[in-house]
């Protein structure tokens, strides 16, 4: 009986702490936890009725935004020969190719065009002097052997007329066919002067000019495409990223992202000089009513974790609402609304050193 009186008081000794337990628990999880401060102070916002946007910063484009260049072939990277944030003229060399391979097939493309146009230029230049003395030469001389034979058929035919006997018949049939096969190849030496004095068919002449067009536009199309080994700068501008390194292999899709594992990472990340920046703004859709976009358009940036102030200057909207893309990284940030992009500009200064892909703050005014 003491043993089952010990061990009831157990169970109520547990159950007691069980409760005061779980009391203990929900007070503690009911309790508010104070939220971290900012790591910085938020910039306020300049206007009555400003309305905020996250804004990306990228090159001053008259289109779009920054470019990501791409080559056009693939290939090996045998040469990188700007940097990052160099500024570039229009032309010039940003990325070579291993070129060997193509390079050899333009010059073999090139001296079959040289070998077509010289065929060309030869049949057209007929007929030539040195032919035309052979075959006046071959006619003479067909010309004297008929006129040869000629004399001694007819000192033959003659001889037979005062005597029969004198020359037997067949002695006078084989000087006459003589002198038939020395008068058709005399007419064939003369057709044949006439054949090189006409000189180049007009028909193999306009085979030749069309082989030698094909061949012209064979080196041109293999020249065009060796030119693709090397990237080069679209316009004057800035290079903003380089991806690429000698010895990587890309392709016209890109190359591969060690990093993020993505296959599609431009070689290159171009813009415009930098003498002047764009902010892309993404406008809520909910906002858009607010927003009277034209010339008297204002707007502030503030570069995240500063309180200065940039003025920028509004270039245009691109009328087009598209989904909206994270720009914060805030858990709570909504990515399932649609956005307007509006595009302002601004000169960097010494005061704010912004790059391109900066995400910053912006309040747009009226």
């Amino acid at each position: 009986m003491a043993r089952r009186l010990s061990g009831t008081r157990l169970l109520f000794l547990l159950a007691a702490l069980g409760c005061v337990a779980g009391i203990a628990g929900a007070v503690i999880s009911g309790r508010k936890v104070p939220a971290q401060p900012p790591v910085f102070d938020p910039a306020p916002n300049p206007y009555a009725d400003g309305i905020y946007a996250n804004g990306i910063v990228e090159s001053d484009q008259a289109n779009g935004s920054n470019t990501n260049l791409y080559t056009e072939v693939a290939g090996t990277v045998t040469a990188v020969p700007v940097r990052p944030g160099q500024a570039v003229r229009r032309g010039t060399l940003l990325l070579q190719l291993d070129d060997r391979v193509q390079r050899a097939l333009v010059e073999q493309q090139r001296a079959q065009a040289q070998a077509a146009a010289a065929q060309l230029d030869a049949l057209r230049a007929q007929p030539r002097p040195e032919s035309l003395l052979v075959a006046d030469a071959q006619l003479r001389a067909a010309e004297a052997a008929a006129t040869t034979a000629h004399d001694t058929f007819a000192k033959l035919q003659h001889a037979h007329d005062i005597d029969a006997h004198a020359v037997s018949g067949e002695a006078l049939d084989s000087a006459r066919n003589g002198w038939l096969t020395a008068d058709a190849n005399r007419l064939t030496a003369q057709r044949q002067l006439e054949l090189v004095r006409a000189g180049a068919w007009q028909y193999d002449l306009r085979n030749q000019e069309a082989q030698a067009r094909a061949a012209a536009r064979a080196a041109e199309s293999a020249a065009a495409l060796l030119e693709k080994f090397a990237l080069r700068a679209p316009a004057d501008g800035t290079v903003l990223a380089i991806h690429a390194g000698v010895g990587a292999y890309i392709t016209p899709q890109g190359l591969y992202d060690t990093y993020t594992q993505a296959s599609n990472l431009p070689p290159l990340v171009f813009g415009s000089p930098d003498t002047a920046l764009a902010v892309r703004c993404y406008v809520d859709e909910i906002l858009i009513p607010r927003l009277n976009a034209g010339a008297g358009l204002r707007a502030q940036m503030f570069v995240r974790g500063t309180r200065v102030p940039v003025p920028l200057a509004f270039v245009r909207v691109d009328p087009y609402v598209s989904p909206k893309v994270a720009l914060a990284d805030g858990r709570q940030e909504r990515v399932d609304v649609r956005v307007l992009p509006v595009i302002f500009r601004f000169t960097p200064d010494a005061r704010q050193r912004v790059y391109a892909g900066q995400l910053v703050d912006v309040y747009i005014g009226h």
